[in-house]
């Protein structure tokens, strides 16, 4: 074997010629795609590292939002309990005054019907004793007279 000094020459003249023509229409392409593609990628990377910070911010605030909003429950809830201790004891106080107000109203009818009934029973007895002294004396007083000795006698007794 015989190597041709010629062929050798031609075929890197040829490999020579291959690779300008390939550097000029495609590896400057392809270069290009390559660096857009690494842009790209790069690109998105930081977008995702972006919007990973801006996630976690927004997460954070959220959990603030959150904290400050169970806060705020919390002292709308606390100030209803106490608005509604605050009726429950008005309502009580009322109740109790009323209570209070029936009570004094029934005292004075009870002391009023008390005192009714023994301005009747005074009566009852005046008149009683008027007919059994008349009976007894089968004479007859004046009626005034005969009723300021009975209410002496009755207020002497205690009646």
């Amino acid at each position: 074997m015989k190597i041709d000094v010629s062929i050798v020459i031609f075929s890197m003249i040829n490999f020579v010629i291959i690779v300008l023509f390939a550097k000029h229409f495609f590896f400057d392409k392809v270069q290009n795609v390559i660096e857009e593609r690494e842009t790209a990628i790069k690109d998105s990377i930081d977008k995702a590292e972006d919007d990973a910070e801006k996630a976690r911010v927004l997460l954070l605030e959220n959990q603030k939002a959150l904290q400050t909003a169970r806060v705020e429950g919390n002292k709308i809830v606390e100030e209803k309990k106490q608005k509604a201790d605050k009726i429950y004891d008005e309502i009580v106080e009322e109740a109790n005054a009323e209570a209070k107000a029936i009570l004094e109203r029934t005292t004075v009818e009870i002391s009023r019907e008390k005192e009714k009934a023994q301005h009747e029973v005074k009566t009852q007895v005046v008149d009683l004793a008027m007919l059994i002294s008349a009976k007894a004396l089968e004479e007859s007083i004046d009626d005034e007279k005969h009723r300021a000795l009975i209410n002496d006698f009755i207020a002497k007794v205690g009646i």
